[in-house]
Order: C-alpha cells, then sequence, then structure tokens
C-alpha cells in the first residue's frame, strides 16, 4: 500500500508538471565523492581542554565539518559544502543502521528502525564577509565574526576579518593573509613558550611557509622582519633538535649493536624476538648494563631481564 501510495504521488505531480514543465519521475542522483576538509568529534573525556580552546573550542562542541577558504567563499562554494552535510549525514545513518543490524533498502528505510544519529555542524571559514551566503541563509550574528544560519541548517559562517583581535580568536586568525596573518603572528610570538598554541602553529607554519621552495604569499603580504626573524630562530631550533636526536639515535643504534657482539662473541644465541627488543631499546643506561652483563653473561637470561 506504501509503495503504491507513493507511485500515485510521483505519478500525479509528474503528469499535472507536464502540463507546464519537463517533468520525469525516478530521476536518478549521481552524487560525486566529496572530500572533508576537516571533520571533528567532541570526546567528553577531554571537555575541560576543549573549553579552553578559546573560540576553536566553542565551534567543535558538537560532531562538525570544518571548510576553510583561503578567498571569501561564495554561494556555489558553501552549497558544496552544505551538499558533503548532507551526504556525511545520510552516511552517518547508513553505518548505524549496518552496526545495529537494521539495514533496509532505500525505498524502505523510512520505515526501517533509525538509530540516533546527530546531525553534523557545519562551520564555514573565511576571509572576508559573504554577503551572498550571509542573505541567501538569513544568518545572524553569534558573535564578532562569527554568524549563525537560519536553525535547520546547522551552519556557522566565520569570518576572519571580523574576528576581534583576543587570544581566544588566535588560532582561527591565523588561517587569515596579509595585515590578519601579521598581526596573528605577532601574538603567537608572544605567547609563553609552553602555550597550546605555539606548539600546534609553530611546527606547521614552519614547514609549510617558510620551508618551502615556492612563495606561498604576496609580496604585500610579508611578515614583518622581526616575526620571519622568530621564525627563523625558531626553525633553526628546531633543526638542532631534530640534529640531536638523530645522533642519539645513532649512539643507542650503536650500543644496542655492541650487546649483540659481545652475545655473538659469548656464543650465545639471540632469537628474534629478543634481537629485535635490544635494538628497539632507547634508553642508553639500559644498553649499557646489558652490554656489562653481556660480557660476562653464560646465557641470554642473564642478560636480558624478565627473560625466562
Amino acid at each position: 500500500m506504501h509503495n503504491r501510495s507513493d507511485q500515485f504521488a510521483k505519478s500525479l505531480l509528474r503528469d499535472g508538471l507536464s502540463l507546464v514543465s519537463a517533468a520525469e519521475t525516478e530521476v536518478e542522483v549521481l552524487a560525486a565523492t566529496q572530500k572533508i576538509d576537516v571533520y571533528s568529534v567532541p570526546d567528553p573525556a577531554r571537555e575541560a581542554q576543549r573549553r579552553g580552546m578559546g573560540l576553536l573550542g566553542e565551534l567543535s562542541t558538537a560532531p562538525s565539518l570544518f571548510e576553510p577558504f583561503r578567498n571569501t567563499p561564495s554561494l556555489r562554494h558553501v552549497r558544496r559544502c552544505l551538499r558533503k552535510q548532507l551526504t556525511w549525514h545520510h552516511e552517518l545513518e547508513r553505518r548505524a543502521r549496518a552496526a545495529a543490524g537494521t539495514m533496509a533498502p532505500d525505498e524502505d528505510a523510512d520505515r526501517a528502525p533509525q538509530p540516533a544519529v546527530d546531525f553534523p555542524a557545519l562551520v564555514v571559514i573565511g576571509p572576508g564577509r559573504p554577503e551572498t551566503v550571509l542573505d541567501a541563509y538569513r544568518c545572524e550574528p553569534e558573535q564578532a565574526g562569527v554568524y549563525q544560519a537560519v536553525p535547520g541548517l546547522a551552519m556557522r559562517v566565520v569570518v576572519l576579518a571580523e574576528l576581534p583581535r583576543t587570544h581566544a580568536t588566535l588560532l582561527l586568525r591565523l588561517l587569515g593573509s596579509g595585515r590578519l596573518l601579521r598581526e596573528a603572528l605577532a601574538d603567537l610570538a608572544a605567547l609563553p613558550d609552553e602555550a597550546w598554541e605555539k606548539g600546534i602553529a609553530q611546527p606547521l607554519l614552519v614547514h609549510f611557509r617558510l620551508t618551502s621552495q615556492e612563495p606561498t604569499i604576496d609580496e604585500e603580504d610579508e611578515v614583518s622582519a622581526e616575526i620571519r626573524a622568530w621564525f627563523e630562530e625558531y626553525e633553526r631550533k628546531l633543526r638542532a633538535e631534530e640534529r640531536t636526536e638523530g645522533r642519539r639515535e645513532g649512539r643507542n643504534e650503536e650500543a644496542a649493536r655492541a650487546v649483540l657482539t659481545a652475545l655473538r662473541v659469548r656464543g650465545i644465541a639471540v632469537p628474534d624476538v629478543a634481537r629485535e627488543r635490544i635494538l628497539a631499546e632507547k634508553d642508553p643506561e639500559m644498553l649499557e648494563r646489558w652490554h656489562e652483563r653481556a660480557i660476562v653473561a653464560a646465557s641470554l637470561a642473564e642478560v636480558l631481564d624478565g627473560l625466562s
């Protein structure tokens, strides 16, 4: 009965609309593959940490799609993001039904039991104010630089140029360019070395902006000499730490080889599991202790702790 009623409704609408338009039923919709830029699902166990992340934490209280744009997004761009949002929610529902063992053909999906699946929020981030987008979706200001679309869309639009220059907005302002980026970099440089923002942003800024052989920003967008010098100093420090770590790993490998050599000289067989354990050891004191034991040991058990 449900299927017959459904076919009647489609046919009635098709035939009625055919009087004034080209109308057809059962038009197949082919969804092109899309990729979400960033998808975030909050961890309840880290709620306190999230609350300390400023605006980014506020925007990630629920499962969310984050879509950043280098230039101010147009209506067409945002429509593509909305398509991702709807398609992803459909996929989440499909996975939930599969996990619950309640899969049903598409035509019966509405009648099948539906596991509860949160509708993911959409966060669109751009440098400028997208007037056509704000008008089309009747977005209202939620706070400075953040606009909320009509509730049914579950969409926020973040305008980087309108964000206040505060600690709470710093990580998002680093997505900007020109003056916005210069100010954000200056604010980042002023933070204590242990600030979480530095731990996140510094390595990425060095990798993507300062180590690339190709120019990544226009001449007018060049950061100040002071900020560039700060990042160059950080890069030198980073490279020095990498070299130190490399030398440390080299010494550990050399010490591990010395343990294996001593065991071989003593005529002690070393199974693959034990060999891997020795080569994987990173504690230089442990390796030294093993080497001292291996020189006089009569068995592998006398060298490696816990070996039965």
